[in-house]
């Protein structure tokens, strides 16, 4: 048995610059599309705009300077590349002086560029419609009003985080927490560190606290309010924002179209996906479970973390039981029918694309949503489990030796993961399939965008 790590790693199973060409046809109207420059936020928009292409829209993709310098051109692409200047056109995030002052001074010159940007595209005969821009960045929407067009907000968490933050954000959740259990509306009774770390623990990141919150700081003026997930994933908490707050589509899972088409027979494997940065204990606790669990795995470890892996313990694994890799494709790698299990940090993407594959996981959260994401794999979904750290906040070699073992090895509770994992992969392909659920929305949105683009 085989497994794959992707720290991205994974197991796998039992037995075994440029601009993008715009279209020429004729367009029922034209979206400007504005992701977050940040990891995990730009293809899923990506997807989103070649789904509306799909239904007869132009789309145009506007990210920072420093990212499309990193991009590969796609002549065959229907999607339109466009630029604007975050600030630090030469490193991004990386150039500025801390987290808040690159946000700060993307927010001050990424308006103008943006307000500029559109008035170019207006006058060049390709006028636009309105301007759909992910929920990290609200004052989009402050823009799209000034140039007076449709603004669509997209929020890249899932319903259940967002519902979260909202409370927050509208002093509806006080903080720090108190008491044992969190109650919010539409969710399961939560405990502290099932919420999301910003929330759970106050004030470790202010940085990151403020651009998660203020996403919802002028959401009520938005045109239309989406979100990359899908109905019958979060019906309880999606009926409830949607009867309580604003009217509220699922339009996910934004991923390429080729992986939810098809999915390779899957017998029984596992992997692993963490990008967030580790301590060289957990890479060594992590290590020596993945040894102990006696299945052969891919670990995928960034170069610049692989010195923190227990050399010794490495060196005595022979090469056809792990394969250690600075980077995979990730999709390609779940959808083969050598991975069984997959685990993972729980960030929204990697979730996402585990369960439209149907691979089962093994939950261990670092930070921001992942805890809540983990509590609805293993509580809710029932597609994994959770590793639980000690009082350190490590997770232990034992405890990851028996998440991969339940998972695996072949158990009931193995047995119930796998099937549930199956069940929401087959969901996944209807509700994106024609007449399924987030296709619907989809339509419904377009309708909609057309018809008020039209009059205004």
């Amino acid at each position: 048995m085989h497994a794959f790590f992707n720290w991205h790693s994974f197991f796998p199973a039992k037995g075994t610059n440029g601009a993008f060409k715009a279209s020429s046809k004729l367009h029922r109207a034209h979206v400007l599309v504005l992701p977050f420059p940040g990891q995990g936020h730009i293809n899923p928009m990506l997807q989103f705009s070649k789904r509306l292409v799909s239904k007869g829209l132009k789309a145009t993709l506007a990210l920072t300077v420093h990212v499309a310098k990193s991009m590969h051109a796609h002549p065959s692409s229907s999607i339109t590349l466009e630029t604007i200047s975050d600030g630090h056109d030469l490193g991004g995030l990386a150039e500025a002086e801390s987290i808040q002052a690159y946000l700060t001074c993307f927010q001050a010159v990424g308006s103008r560029g943006l307000a500029e940007l559109i008035h170019k595209l207006d006058c060049s005969g390709r006028p636009v419609d309105a301007i759909i821009y992910d929920g990290f960045l609200p004052w989009v929407l402050d823009v799209a009003k000034q140039c007076e067009k449709l603004g669509v907000v997209i929020f890249t968490q899932t319903c259940a985080v967002n519902n979260i933050y909202y409370h927050v954000q509208r002093g509806l959740l006080p903080l720090p927490l108190s008491g044992d259990v969190v109650e919010v509306p539409g969710l399961p009774p939560l405990e502290p560190p099932e919420t999301p770390s910003f929330v759970c623990k106050l004030g470790t990141y202010p940085a990151s606290y403020d651009l998660v919150i203020n996403q919802f700081v002028n959401v009520d003026e938005a045109d239309f309010v989406l979100c990359d997930t899908f109905y019958e994933l979060e019906k309880e908490v999606i009926d409830w924002m949607s009867a309580n707050l604003w009217p509220l589509k699922t339009v996910g899972p934004t991923l390429p179209s080729l992986y939810l088409d098809k999915r390779l027979p899957n017998d029984n494997a596992y992997g692993v996906n963490l990008f967030t940065p580790i301590t060289t204990s957990t890479f060594a606790e992590l290590a020596h479970g993945l040894a102990l669990a006696g299945h052969p795995f891919i670990w995928i470890v960034r170069s610049t973390e692989q010195h923190k892996l227990p050399r010794d313990l490495m060196d005595s694994i022979r090469s056809e039981e792990a394969l250690i890799l600075p980077w995979c494709n990730q999709l390609e790698v779940l959808e083969s029918d050598a991975i069984g299990c997959f685990v993972t940090h729980c960030g929204l993407n990697s979730v996402i694309e585990a369960i439209c594959l149907g691979v089962p996981m093994v939950a261990m959260p670092q930070w921001t949503d992942q805890p809540t994401n983990a509590k609805f794999v293993e509580d809710v979904w029932r597609v994994g489990v959770r590793a639980r750290a000690d009082e350190s906040g490590v997770v232990g070699r034992e405890e990851v030796e028996r998440c991969v073992r339940e998972v695996v090895g072949g158990g009931g509770r193995g047995r119930e993961v796998t099937e549930s994992a199956r069940m929401w992969m087959e969901t996944a392909k209807a509700v994106m399939a024609e007449g399924g659920s987030s296709d619907r929305n989809i339509d419904e949105f377009v309708e909609e965008l057309v018809s008020r683009a039209s009059v205004e």
